[in-house]
């Protein structure tokens, strides 16, 4: 018998998501007119993480919101290992740009 690897509702990225999601690389130039794909977030913590490339198993490239705001990569599996990372449910795609976390040296990127 044959196990599939679960996807829950309250998956980081799900897998009509995931496939949306261009790869690693993929935006590379684009600064400010990247595309967020999905905001995860740690709540009451003050961080976020706005997800706008993807290897397609773990490594992700983004928005990462905490002590600064900064484009740089991180690993789902440590997310989900922390136990408080949750997915935005409610987040829409759209250009970092128009995310009020957005360093103002991105929105001018064009």
């Amino acid at each position: 018998m044959i196990t599939l690897p679960c996807h829950h509702d309250d998956d980081l990225l799900p897998p009509a998501l995931e496939r949306q999601i261009p790869s690693l690389g993929a935006t590379d130039g684009q600064g400010g007119d990247a595309v967020a794909w999905a905001r995860l977030f740690a709540p009451g913590t003050g961080w976020s993480w706005y997800v706008t490339e993807y290897d397609g198993q773990d490594t992700c490239f983004g928005l990462v919101v905490g002590f600064e705001a900064e484009l740089g990569y991180f690993s789902l599996k440590e997310l989900r290992e922390t136990g408080l990372v949750k997915r935005d449910r409610s987040f829409r795609p759209r250009p970092l740009r128009e995310l009020p976390d957005c360093p103002e040296r991105l929105k001018g990127v064009r």
